[in-house]
């Protein structure tokens, strides 16, 4: 069976679904601007054992989400595999991402900064959890076996970012609206975009990573400036918004 078969699914899935998946696996694998393909792979592993985590589930009914936040990444449920590839920071953070989002401020990214996370290593790690999760809910919501994780692949990490960087928004560095150029170009066009969109770039790749896989399962940057039906789907626009927004609402995303 090949990777993203969907062979046991009831329901048939659009190719481009399953491309997109088979592509990130691929790209998760090998080694990215701030983690190896055994850290990158290992923090994907991580974003499935948060969902079961005892203490993920008590921080969660806490009323501040830092007590204890300094031997927090001891006190996970984690693979002791995964311990000897990441920091206790890094696991408190891909647990933290999965199980209690909302409540992540500045001070915590800061903090984490201070202690050894870099913010180009937080992006790409926040690029990585967003990804996987995305796929996996995908198969949990049609009751198909999450995908096997790829095996990593060696290779040197690049420590790459954007020229041109700005902290307008957010807790952390973005590209500027009109700074899409150069090695960013494909990024967006005419230096036009959203805040949303500016989130990752600190590190391209997890936003090139995200735009693949948001065209697929919910709609190409070209699609969203069009309100009728998106070619190749069953939904028109206003039934997919209604979705989107329900899925936000209960995701308690700020935007």
């Amino acid at each position: 069976m090949t990777a993203f078969s969907f062979e046991t699914s009831a329901f048939p899935i659009r190719k481009d679904l399953t491309e997109a998946y088979a592509a990130f696996w691929q790209r998760l694998a090998r080694p990215g601007s701030w983690w190896t393909g055994e850290q990158r792979v290992a923090i994907a592993a991580e974003t499935r054992t948060a969902l079961n985590c005892s203490w993920c589930a008590k921080r969660k009914s806490m009323l501040s989400p830092y007590g204890g936040s300094a031997t927090a990444g001891q006190l996970h449920a984690t693979d002791p595999q995964h311990a000897e590839l990441l920091s206790d920071i890094a696991i408190d953070a891909v647990h933290r991402i999965i199980t209690d989002q909302s409540r992540i401020t500045r001070r915590y990214i800061e903090d984490n900064a201070a202690a050894g996370l870099s913010k180009g290593a937080y992006v790409e790690l926040v690029g990585l959890v967003v990804a996987t999760f995305s796929i996996d809910e995908f198969h949990r919501a049609l009751d198909i076996p999450l995908e096997p994780l790829p095996i990593p692949i060696a290779g040197p990490i690049t420590r790459y970012q954007p020229n041109r960087l700005t902290e307008d928004m957010g807790f952390v560095p973005t590209i500027p609206p009109d700074g899409a150029v150069g090695p960013e170009t494909d990024l967006w066009p005419n230096g036009v975009t959203a805040n949303v969109v500016r989130a990752l770039t600190l590190v391209p790749n997890a936003l090139r990573d995200w735009k693949e896989i948001a065209t697929a399962q919910y709609l190409s940057f070209e699609q969203m400036q069009h309100q009728g039906k998106p070619e190749g789907r069953t939904l028109n626009r206003m039934q997919v918004e209604m979705i989107a927004g329900r899925v936000s609402s209960i995701n308690e995303c700020f935007y």
